[in-house]
């Protein structure tokens, strides 16, 4: 499995509900069609820092999603509410786990 990790810096917090209602309204689900998807979080970390990871087969259907989540980005025009581009971090996940109880 194959992990990328993008984190968000200075988010415009005035829109910080519209973007994360876009995420999950219309992004989520086009990440979920995409093959080999094995999940995705998004975490609001605070101070204007948002931090997504996305799970996946292979390193090309990471950085798929990467260029899917970036072309999104420009298509729903939130260029000023996410002014900065992403950090980005990927990578073999050497050691997953989860629990079939928990559901977000």
């Amino acid at each position: 499995m194959h992990a990328t990790i993008r984190r968000y810096e200075s988010i415009d917090q005035s829109r910080k509900s519209e973007v994360f209602k876009k995420i999950d309204e219309h992004l989520l689900p086009v990440l979920k069609g995409l093959p080999g998807f094995n999940g995705y979080s998004l975490i609001d970390a605070g101070n204007g820092v948002m931090t997504s990871v996305g799970f996946f087969d292979t390193a090309a259907q990471a950085e798929e999603s990467t260029r899917i989540a970036g072309s999104w980005l420009r298509e729903q025009k939130l260029e000023t509410a996410l002014p900065n581009p992403p950090k980005i971090t990927t990578g073999d996940v050497l050691v997953h786990e989860t629990s079939e109880l928990v559901k977000a």
